[in-house]
């Protein structure tokens, strides 16, 4: 019985990473996502918005985040994936001086209003920052990064 126990603790964490994968895939290549002009490139400047599109992984615990576009508002088009899609209520990017700023919050889900506050490190290709859990009323710093091909 422990031994069955250990196994599902050990093939748990691998399953979510694998459905995850599979959501942040199925939403990174929706076929009614705008699609680069050709001849392109997908490289943006470090200080530029565009450095913010993509798929991201929190790596503590496989969640996930794509920012599929990036608004001359800073509105951002954004799922999150813990691993099943959810909406952000609200998905921000802002410029303070040179650093980018994203500003995420989550209503669905029993989220209940849990915040990401978090800032683009370009050296690192990195976001970090502080994730607010509202149920619990905690604070934690976290950071996501561009998932391995």
């Amino acid at each position: 019985m422990n031994r069955a126990r250990s196994l599902n603790h050990l093939l748990a964490p691998c399953m979510a990473s694998i459905l995850l994968t599979m959501n942040l895939s199925a939403f990174a290549q929706d076929p009614h996502a705008p699609t680069p002009k050709a001849g392109a490139s997908r490289v943006a400047a470090p200080n530029s918005m565009e450095s913010l599109r993509g798929r991201w992984i929190r790596p503590d615990g496989g969640y996930g985040l794509v920012i599929r576009n990036v608004g001359t508002d800073g509105q951002l088009e954004a799922m999150y994936f813990n691993p099943k899609p959810l909406p952000f209520a609200k998905a921000q990017a802002t410029r303070d001086g040179p650093t980018l700023r994203v500003f995420l919050e989550l209503q669905a889900g029993g989220y209940n209003g849990s915040t990401y506050e978090l800032t683009y490190d370009p050296g690192a290709d990195r976001l970090k920052g502080v994730y607010f859990q509202a149920v619990a009323k905690q604070r934690y710093d976290v950071h996501f990064e561009r998932p391995k091909p």
